[in-house]
């Protein structure tokens, strides 16, 4: 049987790219077997299932921060693909509330609203990490055109800010008759 889908949702630009960014993403944490959550990812000292932590609690930290209520927190370590899905429900019905997507606050690189910064680093972290998620586990990301320039865009507006601790490694060297995907993952210090 086949698990359910979690609730898609259209009420503002952030609420549809979300969604659209997480469809593919739960096609992978679907497909990793049982054994394959303790498998190492390209993110340094984390396994699978740390990876899906990482994804759930950077977004409710971000998002709780702002007074946004997503409920209790679910059990990634038990089950990472029902806790993402459940978690992705729930920013999903937030951020489709227009005065929740829209609402400002004094953000690392100035003023912004929640949606921006949803969609800049945590919509963004989620396609780079799928493609980490499907590396550890044997998959294809299966990563479009338009999910590389939002990456390589993303790495370039950031700058030296992405290369700090905690984020991504400093950029690798690739051969020069590297494909696209290669190049521009090598930007987050990945090796594809």
């Amino acid at each position: 049987m086949d698990a359910p889908s979690a609730p898609v949702s259209t009420g503002t630009p952030i609420a549809t790219d979300y969604a659209a960014v997480l469809e593919p993403l739960l096609a992978v944490v679907d497909a990793v077997p049982a054994a394959g959550w303790d498998a190492a990812t390209p993110c340094e000292d984390w396994s699978a299932r740390d990876l899906v932590m990482h994804v759930v609690d950077t977004q409710r930290e971000f998002l709780t921060g702002r007074g946004i209520d997503l409920g209790p927190a679910p059990d990634v370590a038990t089950d990472p693909a029902a806790a993402l899905r459940a978690h992705a429900g729930r920013v999903l019905a937030a951020v489709s509330d227009p005065a929740v997507a829209d609402e400002s606050y004094a953000g690392f690189f100035g003023p912004t609203r929640v949606g921006e910064t949803l969609a800049q680093f945590y919509v963004w972290d989620m396609v780079v990490h799928r493609w980490d998620l499907a590396r550890a586990t044997g998959q294809d990301a299966g990563l479009t055109d338009a999910e590389l320039d939002r990456i390589e865009s993303g790495a370039s507006s950031w700058g030296d800010a992405l290369y700090t601790d905690g984020i991504c490694r400093p950029a690798v060297e690739v051969p020069g008759d590297a494909g696209r995907e290669a190049r521009v993952l090598a930007l987050l210090g990945r090796r594809a």
